[in-house]
């Protein structure tokens, strides 16, 4: 089992840097490819592809391929938040910083482009470097290359807080829930706070719609499903003005797809009541949806088999991992798989601002990609 060249271990450990120092948000990752691109012409010979928002590396085959493609995801999109911490490489960018690990999704895949680099493959490999994971549109759109090259097979990880620092962490079937955003606008008539008959306050129908919301997770449900409050506001809080917009955001979540969908219908059916009774104008909309996440047995399998060629420890998730992922739309085009790779059992949680990747399982990602890429 071929192990990653310790100066190629160091090239991704500066490039890691480098990525978190300037990080990008989502569809706004310029900067970043650019520094990918560099490193990737710089260092390899890979066909580099440019798409809209998006690129692609490729790794062919001297001769006629034998085997199907297959394909490796790293995301690249920052989340809004500010550092938090002190690091030699923190973010030059106030209000925006790798909180989730994607510096070090897209230098593992940087990595395996090195190790790739002068060896005989017998498939195409390809190293799709995918924008908007955090908002869940971008695996949308690259997902379209699966059918146009033809790829039989995709994986990507994740890094996880919480396990054994290098352990191989995997859920079969689904392993990360479908969700969406919802907003509802309840649109009334603002009035004189001394005379609010005048108006029409959508205060009560708000107040209303949150106990809905909240009965949403509460009522019975195969799987985990949650409705959960994200963001409410009703009016300025103007002493003298009694309000007359109102707005609720929620994140619904749910194993199933379809329930999801159910309860946001629910959700907009109880609106459309609580509107009509107060003569409110109703409006609403739907942002970051995201998939189920559904692994492939054989892919999964392929996953734990190399793992175990590795000596690397694997861990079994009882439970779903509740955080969205948009991976699971290149799921449902092929077989492929998501999994975890510990951070360590007390290592920050992803999200805060304690969080920052760990370099130290850099090394196992590349490995268990590069074993991935070749042919059985």
């Amino acid at each position: 089992m071929k192990q990653i060249n310790h100066d190629n271990l160091d090239k991704i450990i500066a490039l890691r840097h480098l990525l978190h120092s300037r990080p990008d948000l989502s569809l706004q990752e310029t900067g970043t490819m650019g520094i990918l691109k560099g490193f990737l012409r710089e260092n390899t010979s890979l066909e580099l592809v440019d798409r809209e928002g998006w690129f692609y590396a490729v790794k062919r085959p001297a001769a006629k391929p034998a085997v199907a493609p297959i394909a490796f995801r790293a995301d690249m999109d920052a989340l809004p938040m500010d550092e938090g911490i002190s690091l030699p490489y923190g973010s030059i960018h106030n209000g925006v910083s790798h909180k989730c690990g994607h510096d070090g999704h897209m230098a593992v895949l940087c990595g395996l482009a090195l190790e790739l680099e002068g060896m005989e493959v017998s498939r195409a490999v390809y190293l799709i470097f995918q924008p908007a994971e955090e908002i869940g549109q971008g695996a949308v759109r690259c997902a379209e290359l699966i059918g146009e090259a033809g790829i039989a097979e995709i994986y990507a990880f994740h890094n996880l807080s919480g396990y054994p620092e290098n352990s191989i962490v995997y859920r079969r079937g689904l392993t990360q829930p479908a969700s969406e955003g919802l907003t509802i606008r309840l649109l009334g008539k603002p009035s004189h706070a001394s005379a609010p008959e005048e108006g029409r306050n959508p205060s009560a129908a708000l107040a209303e719609l949150v106990l809905a919301a909240q009965r949403l997770s509460e009522a019975p449900h195969e799987g985990m499903a949650l409705c959960t409050v994200v963001g409410m506001q009703c009016g300025r809080g103007d002493f003298g003005i009694s309000a007359g917009k109102g707005t609720l955001s929620v994140t619904l979540r749910s194993e199933q797809e379809p329930f999801m969908k159910s309860m946001e219908a629910r959700l907009l059916q109880r609106a459309g009541e609580l509107s009509a009774r107060d003569g409110l104008r109703l409006e609403h909309e739907i942002s970051d949806y995201f998939p189920e996440t559904r692994n492939h047995g054989a892919a999964l399998d392929r996953v734990l088999r190399k793992a175990d060629e590795l000596w690397l420890p694997a861990i079994e998730m009882e439970a779903l991992w509740r955080a969205s992922e948009d991976f699971g739309h290149y799921l449902k085009r092929c077989p492929g798989a998501m999994f975890y790779i510990g951070n360590g059992e007390c290592y920050p949680a992803l999200h805060t601002t304690g969080y920052d990747f760990n370099d130290g399982i850099l090394k196992t990602a590349v490995e268990v990609f590069l074993a991935l890429a070749a042919a059985e």
